[in-house]
């Protein structure tokens, strides 16, 4: 085990969250540098794939690339979740943000240009300078002091237009700049309008350039309010549809449908379905300052896997080469067998197809290349590697799984996030099991007249039912018998096996609940338990 590893292991119950946060970085840097940065600079990966990465990729905070058409409310969502205007912010029907920017947390309000921004060892975009002029006078680093900005950076996108006069004029590789970013965020968010679900062929293209990056991507349909609720699922279908035709994975892309903007919902019939769907990506953003380690870990294993693949192409290529004559006709040969030589390899290193780089792009990266200048296979690089993924992965992940249980939980807080966090406004405040908790009278008596009638045509003895009888009537709510064996429990108040008219006037109040859609709660709460059983009830935890 490594060195590191084995001194901090001693003091780990010391550690704070900090101190965490830097032994896993420190553990992946030290991986990076000594296992697969070797092997890259060998091979010259960085030219065909992805810069080296530096200290700044490693400790910076989470990060969120936002990407969509035009006016799909991409800048708006920061404004939503941020809960305050930020410098550089523009926000209108055209296209009105032209340029990247970084949103970043800082002490004072103010922006940073791109020229400047790619100097800054601090910030993880030194390497964005080979993009040249042309990008960087369209990217920008915009910083506020925000609660929400502390645990996380968002990275707003150029809208995205139809049509090849936008992908020319533009004057750098969109794409490769998306794709930059894809491989070092945490999480990607498309964007959707409800009244623009055409995807463009430069929005194709955008979305083609996170291949390999699929389980950071979430879809976001946004200006839903605007439709009705058979609109909208037609809607939702036609987005399906299209994404299918761009994103080739097997598994349904998660799609949260909603309204993020702070103003009132022009049609509200689908109200508690975007209140729903607001907290699940307010859940999952929320999470992401928990799972970074786990994800630059998990793009570290990635990135060590290309690098292998990409050692053995170069060196194949080398090794085909001839000596002296026919250089430039065998290297048009090699280039046209490419595909031949992906399933070559694959077989002889025992290659998953997942794991090659897409065959054109190389070929087109291979074209201005000398082959007989790559170097030969060098077998203790790849045995490094190998060892790395292995042996020293497993063994970092297991220190970040001590560090997420030794370390408290680290939520987004601030801005949009606190709204819902606790108060009347909360999700499922006064719903199912939480009905009636900051109210006097017990939330049953509502309806207890109806169910006393039942009761009493039930043939109680001595004011209880058998449990016999009781379930004659329970399962006419065709609930299975899980659910209503757990009612069962939760409304058996005294454990006697049998039911008083409070009791079952319960047990029908938690079938309702059930019925309606909500979950039954684990153990019954203090506002739910009978008046008369209040006093005997054993508390719970």
């Amino acid at each position: 085990m490594f060195s590191w590893m084995g001194r901090q292991a001693g003091g780990r119950e010391r550690m704070g969250g900090a101190d965490a946060v830097q032994t896993v970085t420190g553990g992946l840097r030290s991986l990076y540098l000594r296992k697969v940065l070797p092997l890259e600079e060998a091979y010259r990966f960085h030219e065909f794939h992805s810069p080296a990465l530096e200290d700044a990729d490693f400790e910076n905070k989470p990060m969120i690339l936002l990407v969509g058409q035009y006016s799909t409310g991409k800048t708006t969502f920061i404004r939503y979740l941020l809960e305050q205007d930020f410098p550089g912010m523009r926000i209108g029907p055209e296209p009105t943000t032209d340029s990247f920017i970084a949103v970043m947390y800082g002490d004072t309000e103010g922006n940073t240009p791109g020229n400047a921004l790619v100097v800054d060892p601090k910030k993880p975009f030194r390497k964005l300078s080979r993009f040249g002029n042309a990008f960087l006078n369209r990217f920008m680093c915009s910083q506020l002091p925000n609660q929400v900005l502390k645990s996380i950076s968002i990275i707003d996108s150029p809208g995205i237009l139809s049509g090849e006069k936008q992908r020319i004029s533009r004057g750098y590789d969109f794409c490769q700049v998306l794709q930059w970013f894809a491989e070092r965020v945490d999480r990607i968010i498309l964007l959707f309008d409800a009244h623009k679900l055409d995807i463009s062929d430069e929005f194709s293209e955008a979305i083609k350039a996170f291949r390999g990056q699929d389980d950071k991507i979430r879809v976001v349909l946004n200006k839903a309010d605007q439709v009705d609720t058979q609109q909208l699922m037609r809607v939702y279908g036609a987005l399906m549809w299209s994404l299918g035709k761009v994103i080739n994975t097997p598994e349904v892309l998660r799609v949260y449908i909603g309204s993020f903007w702070a103003q009132p919902l022009q049609n509200t019939d689908n109200r508690r379905l975007f209140e729903a769907e607001a907290q699940d990506l307010f859940r999952d953003i929320q999470s992401l300052p928990q799972k970074a380690a786990v994800r630059k870990l998990n793009d570290l294993i990635k990135r060590a896997r290309l690098a292998k693949v990409h050692a053995y192409i170069i060196s194949h290529l080398k090794k085909e080469m001839p000596s002296m004559f026919g250089k430039e006709n065998k290297k048009r040969e090699l280039i046209s067998r490419l595909p031949e030589i992906y399933i070559q390899l694959q077989r002889e290193y025992q290659i998953s197809a997942g794991d090659f780089p897409e065959v054109k792009a190389m070929q087109e990266q291979l074209e201005n290349y000398d082959f007989t200048k790559f170097h030969s296979l060098k077998p203790k690089l790849i045995e490094a590697v190998d060892n790395m993924l292995s042996n020293k992965i497993s063994s970092l992940m297991n220190l970040i799984s001590q560090e997420e249980i030794n370390v408290p939980t680290q939520l987004v807080q601030g801005g949009a996030f606190d709204g819902t966090a606790e108060g009347p406004f909360n999700q499922g405040y006064g719903e199912g099991a939480k009905e009636g908790a900051d109210e006097e009278e017990w939330v049953v008596a509502r309806d207890k007249p109806v169910y006393d009638e039942l009761f009493y045509t039930l043939s109680p003895i001595n004011g209880k039912i058998s449990g016999v009888n009781a379930k004659k009537e329970m399962v006419t709510s065709k609930l299975p018998n899980s659910v209503l064996g757990k009612i069962w429990k939760l409304a058996d108040c005294d454990c006697d096996g049998m039911l008083d008219e409070e009791e079952f006037a319960l047990a029908k109040h938690l079938i309702k609940i059930k019925l309606d859609g909500y979950e039954l709660p684990s153990s019954l709460p203090s506002h739910l338990v009978p008046p008369s059983h209040r006093k005997s009830l054993p508390k719970t935890d």
